[in-house]
């Protein structure tokens, strides 16, 4: 009797150590993550992970839709759109997608003269307030 009582602990723990490690990935996944250092900019979704200082960034602009890509690695559900993409078979450039929610806009963020980024949160006005705040910190508004 002793040898099945430890397998049933085994198997139970088995079991909530599984659904500790969903439910952090879904936690790490819901959203993007979004955090505006002095210096720089942080993004992470899940187990995508990005820096850009505010001194690399090129241009920002909002899009409707993201152009058509390859995907390196990353996934799609429903609205949401996450992870590495190629913008085509032959170029080398990546292209980091950040998306929460398809249908609206995004923001375009091209940073070290060819890198790109596409982002948006699931809510519409936070997306446009990153917009203000990160067209702010690329031009400056003049005093």
């Amino acid at each position: 009797m002793g040898k099945t009582e430890k397998k049933h602990w085994l198997l139970n723990l088995l079991i909530v150590v599984t659904i500790i490690v969903v439910a952090l990935a879904f936690t790490a996944h819901y959203k993007n993550w979004v955090k505006t250092e002095n210096e720089e900019l942080e993004i992470l979704s899940g187990i995508y992970f990005v820096k850009i200082p505010y001194s690399d960034m090129d241009s920002v602009t909002m899009v409707e839709k993201i152009p058509s890509m390859e995907r390196i690695n990353g996934f799609s559900v429903k609205e949401r759109e996450k992870g590495v993409f190629k913008e085509d078979s032959l170029s080398t450039n990546k292209v980091y997608v950040y998306v929460d929610k398809l249908s609206q806009q995004k923001i375009r963020l091209v940073y070290q003269d060819s890198m790109k980024l596409f982002l948006n949160m699931p809510d519409s006005t936070e997306t446009e307030l990153m917009y203000q705040f990160l067209s702010n910190k690329i031009n400056p508004p003049k005093e």
